[in-house]
């Protein structure tokens, strides 16, 4: 009598196979960057400016800095994770309007421009 193997599995085998979770990797790829890092820089584009904001910094004479527009866009992050809408955002002399969902400079000016120092329509302030 010729004994052959079984083909079949056993129930641990199939518990293995169909029942237990895949291991997840957690190997970045060969140039260190996982698609988390990817999808969260993407998430997050440096601000736009308005018609009227650009045409305000060319009256005004206003310029900024790479420094400046990078504490502009983080000043912006910061407000659209407090659930801030309309922000007022200041960098050094100058002060912004910022429309946080759309991520656009809606007016700019210098803060001695800013009559009487009142913003209005605004529901949250970022100082950079």
């Amino acid at each position: 009598m010729d004994l052959k193997t079984n083909s079949f599995l056993s129930i641990e085998q199939i518990r293995d196979q169909y029942l237990e979770e895949p291991k997840k990797s957690t190997k970045l790829p060969e140039n260190g960057i996982s698609f988390k890092d990817i999808l969260q820089s993407k998430s997050h584009e440096d601000v736009k400016f308005s018609k009227h904001a650009s045409q305000r910094l060319l009256q005004r004479n206003i310029s900024l800095s790479d420094n400046q527009l990078e504490r502009l866009n983080d000043a912006t992050l910061k407000a659209e994770k407090k659930g801030i809408k309309e922000t007022l955002v200041l960098v050094d002399s100058l002060a912004f309007i910022v429309n946080v969902p759309s991520n656009t400079v809606v007016t700019a000016m210098d803060r001695s421009e800013a009559q009487d120092n009142v913003f209005t329509n605004i529901d949250g302030a970022v100082i950079i």
